[in-house]
């Protein structure tokens, strides 16, 4: 277990060298990848691990390859520096009023889709486990029966119990980033973003109600630093839909007097979703997501527009 949390440390060290070698800034290389910049920072200092898909995102970003960033000897294929020999890179699009870039998928409208997400067996062996049982009801012996292997295998692959819940959240905190980043774009006016962003909440608390049930109730379980740290990731999303729902209102001539309250109280309708929702009940994820988005402009004093 220490070894593995040594080679963390190693991945992050060396990811860290690609970007700074590359020129790139840490925000803007997890914009690259589709990540939050907490969780980019949390891999670079060893924090928590990568996996295989994001390494190879990482490689083809910082023009390296995974075995160099994960240590292995029989490659030398380091980061090249900056010259002028070296190609530019295609320069970030401009969006509207600083809005931050889609996704890697590229497709404008991709935080609708829900596609499988890339998990190993272990974790998300891991999530059902939690979900289950919660946190502290799970055990890595439960986990490795659900994900049919040995304790020591489950070892090999995670340092402990801990490392399965702060992967989980990380990659709930990543899909919620790139998702309402994605959905704001979709937006012409501060009424259009505020409809898109609680969609593409509501679209996320239910189509992946496992892993925001336990983004809900296992941040208690959490070590602090991490606890500290995905709350300020949280925080981040809280305060881009508040900008939104302050673009709506002065559009609309309205008083922001309650806006964070109104803020407030439209996220936690969100993120209540897992509670209830099932994909078998009588409401679809995008019929919530539309109903959601009308609750909150509703909540907003502003009226509900249909076609």
């Amino acid at each position: 277990m220490e070894s593995t949390a040594a080679e963390q440390h190693a991945v992050g060290a060396r990811v860290r060298l690609a970007r700074t070698t590359a020129g790139l800034s840490l925000r803007a290389t997890a914009q690259r990848i589709g990540v939050s910049p907490a969780t980019l920072s949390a891999i670079e200092t060893g924090k928590t691990g990568a996996s295989v898909a994001r390494l190879r995102s990482l490689a083809a970003e910082l023009g390296t390859t995974v075995p160099w960033l994960i240590g292995d000897q029989r490659t030398d294929a380091a980061p090249a520096a900056e010259s002028h020999s070296r190609l530019p890179r295609p320069a970030a699009p401009r969006l509207r009023d600083g809005a931050d870039e889609p996704g890697p998928s590229g497709a404008a409208d991709s935080w609708r889709a829900f596609p499988p997400l890339d998990i190993d067996p272990v974790l998300a062996a891991a999530i059902d486990s939690f979900v289950e049982t919660g946190y502290h009801g799970a055990t890595m012996r439960s986990i490795a029966a659900r994900a049919g292997m040995s304790v020591p295998g489950v070892y090999h692959h995670y340092r402990d119990k801990q490392d399965l819940l702060v992967r989980a959240l990380d990659l709930t905190m990543d899909e919620l980033h790139r998702r309402v980043r994605a959905a704001r774009v979709d937006g012409a006016n501060g009424r259009e973003r505020v409809t898109c962003v609680v969609e593409a909440l509501a679209l996320f608390h239910t189509h992946h109600r496992e892993l925001a049930f336990i983004g809900a109730s296992e941040m208690r379980s959490l070590n602090p630093a991490d606890r500290d740290r995905i709350t300020a990731s949280r925080n981040e999303i809280q305060y881009l839909l508040d900008a939104e729902i302050d673009a709506a209102l002065a559009e609309a001539g309205r008083s922001t007097a309650h806006a964070r309250d109104a803020g407030r109280a439209i996220a936690t309708m969100c993120t209540a979703l897992p509670q209830w929702f099932r994909l078998d009940g009588p409401s679809s994820p995008e019929q919530i997501a539309t109903a959601y988005a009308d609750f909150a402009l509703g909540l907003l004093g502003l009226a509900v527009e249909h076609p």
